[in-house]
Formats: C-alpha cells, sequence, structure tokens
C-alpha cells in the first residue's frame, strides 16, 4: 500500500491531490485546492503552510510529489510559484517525508503520452485514468493528480 499527495503549487491557488495503491489497484482519497485570499505574500504562504500541513497531519501521506518549476517567461509569477513550492517542500521536511519532483513534461508524458500536451488532454486523461465523472476543478487540482499518478509510475509502480 502506498498513499501519496500530488502537489501543484502556486499562492493564489495550490492543486492537491492524494491517491492511494493498493496493489494494482488505485484509489482517488481527496482532492482540492488550497485558495488564499488577496492578502500580504507572508500570509498567503502562512495559509498555505497551515492549510497544507493540515491536509498531510490528517491524510498519513507516505509520499510526496511535486511539479518542478519549469522556466517560465513572467519572472513575478515563478518567483510566487518558488515560493509556494518552498512551502510545499518544508511541510514535508517537517512531516519526515520523502519528495519526489516531476517536470511538467514528465507529468504530461506520463499521463498523456505526449509530453507537450494541452491542459485540456491531461484533464480528459487523468479523469479517466482515475475512474472519476467528471474532471477535477478547478485545473490545478486536476494538475495535482497527474502529479500523484505521475509520481507513483515514476518510482516504477504500475497501475
Amino acid at each position: 500500500m502506498m498513499k501519496i499527495i500530488g502537489i501543484d503549487p502556486g499562492t493564489a491557488l495550490m492543486g492537491v491531490g492524494i491517491l492511494e495503491k493498493v496493489g494494482n489497484k488505485l484509489k482517488v482519497i481527496s482532492y482540492e485546492a488550497i485558495s488564499t485570499p488577496k492578502i500580504t505574500k507572508e500570509q498567503r504562504l502562512k495559509l498555505i503552510f497551515q492549510n497544507l500541513n493540515s491536509i498531510i497531519t490528517k491524510e498519513q501521506p507516505e509520499l510526496v510529489a511535486v511539479e518542478e518549476l519549469f522556466f517560465s517567461k513572467n519572472v513575478k509569477t515563478a518567483i510566487s510559484v518558488g515560493e509556494a513550492r518552498g512551502v510545499a517542500l518544508l511541510v514535508a521536511a517537517l512531516n519526515n517525508l520523502p519528495v519526489i519532483e516531476i517536470k511538467p513534461v514528465e507529468v504530461k508524458n506520463i499521463v498523456t503520452g505526449y509530453g507537450h500536451a494541452p491542459k485540456f488532454q491531461v484533464e480528459y486523461m487523468i479523469t479517466k485514468l482515475l475512474g472519476l465523472k467528471e474532471p477535477p476543478k478547478p485545473d490545478d487540482v486536476a494538475d495535482a493528480l497527474a502529479i500523484a499518478y505521475a509520481g507513483l509510475i515514476k518510482l516504477g509502480g504500475s497501475v
């Protein structure tokens, strides 16, 4: 049995998805978005920390999968995502959880078979792969589930 939490980092919205693998069966435990209001950056990071730590304390995953920071033309966005990643990595470390970092192109390749797949294709495939009735919303949540799924595959597990 393996429980993994996938994290799609962001400061306004952080996607979180938890999967559990038992044998060759995959079960969606939960998924949600950690949303922060328009407050100071420090307060947003604090809220993300508190919410993510609470989720991890409640769900007790064995592994954290976090999307690696990709190059962005918008430096402000890249810095903001990097800060949210830092909080996610800190929460993982404080909970003594191993982390697997996955590039966005790897996630897309594992989930869709094409590393440059558009967002809607990732949503469609993760919905089918996990047997969900509809795509998780917002997009960040679907991405978090895709990151968790890709993390399991990257570890060498088949599903």
